[in-house]
């Protein structure tokens, strides 16, 4: 499975709290199930993925808005899914700062599986396709510093960044 670890990476790189102290991120595998056809070695890994971010402190929307950015990317299917609710969240309010946040996302992934002449076989994890303006402009690759615009306020607050 290769989303977990993008997702990770993703998060420490987008999140200043996690970059900071990488501790602060747990992720689980749970109900993890295999999806297969008769016939085929192809599959589809199917899973929740369970994001834990102990002590966090800051805007919940420094965490959000890079999850929803890798998720435009990485399961694009869950923007389009009815009603809207690509994943589900928790959070531990431990005083007025902070808080452990737990996030559900559910994920699958497509494993092709071809043999090898030699024998054995080779696996490959094909991209999710794409869809257009899931979020405009915006995209896990070239995120460099994110920005929200508070319209009524007209204020623009930085949630995220990717620091090399």
């Amino acid at each position: 499975m290769e989303k977990p670890d993008s997702l990770r990476r993703v998060l420490l790189a987008h999140v200043p709290l996690l970059r900071d102290d990488p501790a602060k991120l747990s992720l689980f595998v749970d109900k993890g199930r295999i999806a297969a056809r008769p016939g085929s070695l192809a599959f589809e890994y199917r899973y929740t993925l369970n994001i834990v971010v102990q002590d966090y402190a800051g805007s919940i929307d420094g965490l959000m808005v890079p999850i929803l950015a890798w998720i435009s990317e990485a399961q694009p299917d869950l923007l389009q899914a009815g009603p809207q609710e690509p994943f589900r969240f928790e959070s531990e309010l431990l005083d007025a700062d902070s808080a452990d946040v737990s996030i559900w996302i559910e994920l699958s992934e497509i494993v092709t599986v071809r043999p090898e002449a030699a024998g054995g076989f080779t696996t490959e994890h094909p991209s999710e396709p794409r869809i257009a303006d899931a979020f405009e402009g915006l995209g896990c690759v070239s995120l460099w510093h994110l920005f929200l615009r508070d319209a009524p306020a007209d204020e623009t607050r930085l949630v995220a960044e990717h620091i090399d």
